[in-house]
């Protein structure tokens, strides 16, 4: 259980819950995700609203004094967004740099010159997943369409051949590395490693994103052979633009933040002395908020002055980068009340209980759980913090490698089969010009594969390390 303050949902540590009381709390859950599912789904809520309106249910059916629901709820939101909200910002800056700079496209041109035939699935799949690093996966869809649709027109591919390797390598991305708002706040509330957790999480991406990228996109293309659609293919951001910055200085620029957190982590494995001098520097500068943040004054110099921006023109960019993720930023912080409100409330400890009454592994439990709500709300990001409450007492007495196994697994299970109510769902059908049916054959399909493989290596490792 988590202390919050004196205002604290119970003063004392809380008594072992009763079968009466695992009951209530099971209500109480269902209904709170239950009340969140139908405002997202049938009165198309935005997700910050009934995220809120779902945690104060959750309480009310618990039996909770409201006033100590809402005081929960504001914690959770607060230590959430403390936690995270300025990487989401300053991974949002860095991405809406590479995208006005010329620097995406000039990593994309320069890959796809030297890719062609049989290689070129192959060269989709490492360009979304070197772009999709500092990019929100919906920013990344935008980014990549034109590229995605201009190779598969002029090279006469199968849009799904080329389109599906593009896509698994933004989601994998998306769910299991950080500094991605769902890792991040997953991180936070299980107490993980963020840099274990980077590394465990590249590791499993690799496969993953093979398996679910070039592999699959075969058997998408003889299912749904469809062509480019003309009237989607959009002007590029470079277009626009005289010069833009070299593939060497965008790629380091890009790759610094994760060279910087996995050198971090590391240092910690090798020296384990929080006294050590080496250790502490490599502690600051392989921080998130540092991280990010030195790769965002880099590409000050690297993308944005070659690309020809004026210093005047630096601060429109950041205040154009910083409006759309407001709405994320409600949704994470929400979650994390919810979340806070899950813990509080007992949920937490109850769940621990009947993991261990059940014999279920915590892995596999929170694996479970995140694919529940992500069919039920959709979202990737709300079943990450949703599930992240609830599976955070299993994380208490892991090892550092395991909490960042949970940490993958809860990002895995988020992935599950996207759908009707899930506004990826919708971006990938729009942009690509498919039916319902045509894309839940490929994109559905797609996520599926992500969601069950990455889970797979998650169970895998958690045997042999």
């Amino acid at each position: 259980m988590t202390r919050l303050s004196v205002e604290m949902l119970a003063a004392d540590a809380p008594e072992p819950i009763t079968s009466a009381g695992h009951a209530q709390l099971g209500i109480a859950v269902l209904a709170g995700i239950a009340v969140i599912v139908l405002l997202i789904t049938k009165f198309k809520l935005h997700a910050f609203l009934a995220l809120t309106i779902g945690s104060l249910a959750l309480g009310a059916f618990a039996g909770a004094p409201l006033d100590k629901v809402i005081t929960s709820f504001s914690a959770g939101l607060g230590s959430t967004v403390a936690g995270v909200g300025v990487l989401i910002a300053l991974g949002a800056i860095l991405g809406k740099m590479l995208a006005d700079s010329g620097g995406a496209d000039e990593i994309v041109d320069t890959i796809l010159a030297k890719a062609g035939g049989r290689s070129m699935p192959w060269a989709m799949v490492l360009i979304a997943s070197v772009i999709g690093l500092p990019l929100f996966f919906e920013v990344g869809v935008v980014l990549l369409i034109p590229v995605v649709l201009m190779v598969a027109k002029r090279g006469n591919y199968s849009l799904m051949r080329i389109g599906i390797p593009a896509l698994a390598g933004l989601s994998v991305m998306h769910g299991l590395v950080p500094p991605h708002p769902g890792p991040l706040v997953a991180i936070d509330a299980v107490g993980a490693n963020l840099g274990v957790t980077l590394a465990l999480g590249v590791l499993i991406a690799i496969p993953t994103v093979i398996i679910a990228g070039p592999v699959f996109s075969k058997y998408a293309a003889r299912w749904v052979d469809v062509p480019a659609p003309d009237r989607m293919i959009p002007q590029r951001a470079s277009e626009d633009l005289e010069k833009r910055p070299g593939f060497g200085p965008t790629l380091f620029t890009i790759l610094l933040p994760v060279v910087l957190m996995l050198a971090k982590a590391l240092v910690d494995i090798v020296i384990d002395d929080p006294e050590n001098t080496v250790q502490r520097v490599f502690d600051v500068i392989g921080s998130p908020l540092i991280a990010l943040l030195a790769a965002v004054l880099v590409g000050i110099f690297t993308l944005l002055r070659p690309a020809g921006f004026s210093k005047e023109r630096v601060s429109p960019l950041v205040e154009k980068s910083l409006a759309p993720i407001a709405g994320i930023l409600l949704i994470v912080g929400a979650g994390g009340g919810f979340k806070q409100t899950l813990i509080d409330t007992g949920v937490g400890q109850m769940v621990l209980e009947i993991s261990e009454d059940w014999s279920i592994p915590a892995l596999l439990l929170a694996w479970l759980i995140a694919v529940a709500i992500r069919l039920a709300t959709g979202s990737a990001t709300v079943a990450t913090v949703s599930a992240a409450g609830l599976v955070a007492p299993l994380a208490a007495d892991m090892s550092t490698t395991h909490a960042a196994l949970l940490v993958l697994a809860i990002g895995a299970g988020s992935l599950f089969f996207s759908h009707v109510n899930d506004a990826g769902f919708w971006l990938v059908k729009e942009y690509f010009g498919l039916t319902v049916g045509q894309n839940i054959k490929t994109w559905s399909v797609m996520e599926t594969i992500i969601s069950v493989v990455a889970g797979a290596l998650v169970l895998l490792l958690s045997l042999v390390i």
